[in-house]
């Protein structure tokens, strides 16, 4: 319904539980905390004692002490509860303070207890070391240089030591400058810059020019531009700019160019070029590639050389950009599927079914599609035995997932899937089936549902696909004439079934409905005096969401695949992505341009085939779902202005 990043940033607007009398002394140390008040929250700790979020408390007294840089009481609370969840972040913290007050010493025998260090706790780490002597780091962060675009404040001084130690030449610098003006961040690319010679660096005008005013810069050039390396390597950078709005007119640029430039700026110039053209489904997208030569391509651009020849139905393309990525990257299940897809298409297929059967049967979009090559039905057939009542007991009784949901019950669901998730770290198989089971009793539906997804060998289908809210959802898809097992699909994808779900864009409820999108389908559908409120109500947002589902569906020829793709990227995109021939759904999906829709019309999709199944009893075809895409008709929509 939207196109912004959903499951990660829901906030829980209805709480599964009511809260108890026993947390009015929590709740008044949380409000002491959040106002700074020293005196009321040394009070109310005390108060907490026995109450499962005790420690939270004390947490809190703790933060607030440090941040007034005194850290009296942080070790022997970290002693007394090692090991948990509210520890690690506390110690993760102090250690950021432990850096600033210059304690080396302190940082790394701290740094040795944390269970699961960040990055930045990594570079803290790190530079203690260095001030100790270890050169060793050095060879550590070179990594960085290529991989940290943007550094935190705790990483920077790693970057900085090694320009100090001569381990970056200007050839590295101005290729770190590159890739970050291929994620665009031309401002940390001018950081980058400044480790230059000072005779080097290019001067800001002529930068922001090459970034902001591409073709004017370009056309300004004098005759002898040529020269100074900051001005062929801008003249790339530019084209770069150029290629976003225009790759074709990008390539006439370069073309101009190409011999007074580096061959690695060249290179990547049309790497560039390649990459944009691409992501627009230009047929030329492969003809830059080929031209961008031996040119060190990021892993973003590997996959879109691979998906340009897909949408060019190249199978040898297929196969050569495929064989020319990392170990690493080729391994992913995509890549394992359309490897197999282009030996079969050139009649290699017993190495085609040895790579499908690398991925068949795993719960996934390419692990169905790998299982019907081969022939084999995609059956989620459960092989785990449900969890015995001892089993759930001592989930029940585990400290961090009573804090987890003590948190819950308090409508505090930032803290509480945190809490949840740092108690699955170790657990086997039936410990996590049963945390997914009491997750299930809870009406916690996300944490059941992502808790049963991490089994390795033991699998519960009916917890990984639960279908909450039955009695309103199906009878609804009934009338609407859509097929539950699609919608339940897209609904899990969408909130997983979190009916107070709100995205950071204002998308809200259980299908995750726009404002302006609840208001035009109400106006749609004729629901008189219509409160945007009203979203939030399940039974109302489940009858927006399902209308909205169903005229999308007969804007775009009743096709799931792009009907999945306009619910998250809008039916204007979901339309242009078409193409001008036939193309398979599956071809299709991986190519779409956004990276979130692209991987949330595969899950929606493999979604509805384990639905299908749960609902009818019988497998169900992912490749009959994925179907093929024609070529938009060119007639007019029947809601032109569907949103």
């Amino acid at each position: 319904m939207k196109f912004s990043p959903i499951i990660a940033l829901l906030v829980w607007g209805v709480s599964a539980f009511a809260q108890s009398a026993d947390d009015s002394a929590f709740i008044a140390a949380r409000e002491a905390f959040r106002k700074g008040d020293a005196a009321r929250l040394a009070s109310a700790v005390g108060e907490t004692r026995g109450h499962p979020l005790a420690i939270y408390a004390e947490n809190y007294l703790l933060r607030n002490r440090l941040a007034r840089n005194d850290a009296d009481g942080i070790p022997a609370f970290l002693a007394r509860n090692e090991g948990s969840n509210v520890a690690e972040r506390l110690r993760s913290d102090w250690l950021t303070w432990l850096a600033k007050q210059g304690d080396w010493p302190r940082v790394e025998s701290e740094y040795a207890k944390l269970l699961a260090p960040d990055t930045e706790r990594t570079c803290l780490q790190q530079q203690a070391r260095l001030q100790r002597g270890d050169r060793r780091v050095l060879d550590e962060a070179a990594g960085y240089w290529l991989s940290m675009l943007e550094p935190s404040e705790a990483c920077k001084p790693l970057l900085d030591d090694l320009v100090a130690a001569g381990r970056i030449d200007v050839d590295a610098a101005w290729q770190r400058a590159r890739r970050q003006i291929e994620i665009n961040r031309p401002g940390a690319a001018q950081q980058t810059l400044a480790y230059l010679p000072d005779s080097q660096v290019p001067g800001t005008a002529d930068f922001d020019a090459a970034t902001k005013k591409s073709m004017s810069y370009l056309a300004r050039q004098g005759a002898n531009w040529q020269r100074q390396r900051s001005n062929r390597e801008l003249a790339a950078i530019a084209i770069r700019y150029v290629a976003v709005n225009d790759p074709l007119v990008a390539a006439e640029q370069l073309d101009k160019r190409e011999a007074q430039l580096e061959r690695s700026a060249g290179g990547w110039a049309w790497s560039q070029i390649a990459l944009l053209g691409a992501r627009r489904h230009l047929p030329e997208a492969s003809i830059w590639y080929a031209r961008a030569g031996d040119a060190a391509l990021t892993d973003e651009n590997l996959q879109w050389r691979v998906r340009a020849a897909l949408r060019a139905l190249n199978w040898g393309q297929v196969r050569d950009a495929i064989q020319a990525m990392p170990p690493e990257l080729a391994n992913r299940p995509e890549w394992i599927y359309w490897l197999g897809r282009a030996y079969k298409s050139g009649g290699r297929t017993a190495e085609a079914d040895a790579l499908f059967a690398k991925i068949a049967g795993q719960a996934h979009f390419y692990g169905n599609l790998a299982d019907e090559e081969l022939g084999r039905q995609v059956r989620p057939q459960s092989s785990a035995t449900p969890p015995s009542a001892e089993e759930i007991a001592a989930a029940r009784d585990n400290p961090n997932l009573q804090r987890a949901l003590s948190l819950f019950r308090l409508d505090m669901r930032t803290e509480a899937v945190r809490e949840w998730n740092w108690a699955l770290r170790e657990m086997n198989d039936r410990q996590l089936l049963a945390a997914a089971e009491l997750a299930r009793r809870n009406q916690l539906w996300d944490r059941a549902i992502n808790t049963a997804d991490r089994t390795r060998n033991e699998h519960d289908y009916s917890l990984r696909f639960l279908s909450p809210f039955a009695d309103s959802i199906r009878p609804v898809t009934r009338q609407q004439a859509l097929d539950d097992a699609w919608v339940y699909g897209l609904m899990r994808q969408e909130s997983r079934f979190i009916t107070g779900a709100r995205s950071n864009v204002g998308a809200a409820g259980l299908m995750q409905l726009m404002p302006a999108t609840a208001r035009w389908v109400a106006k749609k559908i004729g629901l008189n005096n219509f409160n945007p409120s009203q979203v939030h109500d399940a039974d109302v947002n489940i009858l927006l969401g399902t209308s909205y589902m169903r005229i999308v569906m007969e804007n775009l020829d009743n096709h799931p695949v792009l009907a999945s793709a306009a619910y998250n990227a809008g039916p204007g995109r979901a339309q242009r992505w078409r193409g001008e021939k036939a193309l398979e759904g599956a071809i299709y999906a991986e190519t779409i341009p956004f990276s979130e829709t692209r991987d949330y019309v595969k899950k929606v999709m493999s979604n509805a085939v384990y639905y299908s199944f749960l609902f009818n009893g019988k497998p169900d075809s992912l490749k009959t779902r994925l179907g093929v895409i024609t070529p938009a008709s060119g007639a007019s929509p029947k809601n032109a202005d569907l949103p």
